[in-house]
Formats: C-alpha cells, sequence, structure tokens
C-alpha cells in the first residue's frame, strides 16, 4: 500500500515521504491516526507543498531543538520513586515520569514519546535518557533516581 507520511513516524519517515507498507499497518494504523493519506495522484502533489512547508520549518525547528537541547544539559533531574532495601524499583521509570521530573525540576515541556529509555529504569542511581528533538539532534540528560 503506497501511503503519503503527513507526520513523522519513527523508523519510517518524515512528513512528504511516500512510502510502501503493509496493508494491515497503513489501513488500521497509519490512516486512522491521520499519519498518512493514500497515494492519489492528489495527494502526490500535495507533497511538493508538504515538503515546502517542512524545509521551511526545518530551520526554525532545529534553532528551537539546539536551544532546547542546551537547557537540558545544564539541567538536574530528580525523580523519587518507591523502591526495595537492595535498590530495586517497584515498577519502573517511565518517559512519562522523566518527562514530568523534566518540568519538575525548571525543565522545557517534552513529549514523552520523544523520549527514549535504552533499558527501563529499575533501580536506584544515575540514568542516561535520550531526548530525539530533532532528526539531526538528539540531547542526552541524566536522572537521578532516589527512594522516595
Amino acid at each position: 500500500m503506497k501511503l503519503v507520511l503527513t507526520q513523522e513516524v519513527p523508523g519510517l519517515g518524515s512528513p512528504g515521504d511516500i512510502v510502501d507498507v503493509a496493508d494491515g499497518y497503513g489501513r488500521n494504523y497509519l490512516v486512522p491516526r491521520k499519519y498518512a493519506i493514500l497515494a492519489t495522484r492528489g495527494a502526490e502533489r500535495q507533497v511538493v507543498q508538504i515538503k515546502r512547508a517542512r524545509d521551511a520549518r526545518a530551520v526554525r525547528d532545529l534553532d528551537h531543538a539546539k536551544e532546547i537541547a542546551g537547557q537540558l544539559a545544564g539541567l538536574s533531574v530528580r525523580l523519587t520513586s518507591r523502591a526495595g532495601k537492595e535498590g530495586r524499583l517497584f515498577g519502573s521509570v517511565t518517559a512519562a515520569d522523566v518527562v514530568a521530573a523534566v518540568t519538575e525540576a525548571g525543565g522545557p515541556a517534552l513529549d514523552r514519546r520523544r523520549v527514549e529509555l535504552s533499558t527501563p529504569i529499575k533501580a536506584l542511581g544515575s540514568h542516561s535518557v535520550s531526548v530525539h528533538l530533532h532528526p539531526e539532534i538528539t540531547a542526552k540528560l541524566t536522572v537521578q533516581v532516589v527512594a522516595a
């Protein structure tokens, strides 16, 4: 199934890209969530407009992403969670928890889908977290998990 992406889809492409995906993935996931539209002749003409708008936003977004990365670099993020005697957490720290801790620490508002935890955080201590701000910029953030 040929689709034109209207939003960035991780691992697939960015807005304006024409992609070929499995029928079920396109019909059941991408199209209902408005991540893509069917690739018709009219839609292919829209690709030019989408790419032009994306290029105009890219410069502004790149500068904004660099600014946010600078804010995150100087930020001390501390997250409290319940833990057992050996330092293992009851449950794990999620991306939403990290976003809330960054906001509480005075950092910028982030989208939880942009936060990438390489491994689930299930222990106390210092952990490294990646934040994908732009296709070219990924900020590293250190989260200190302490017992409540």
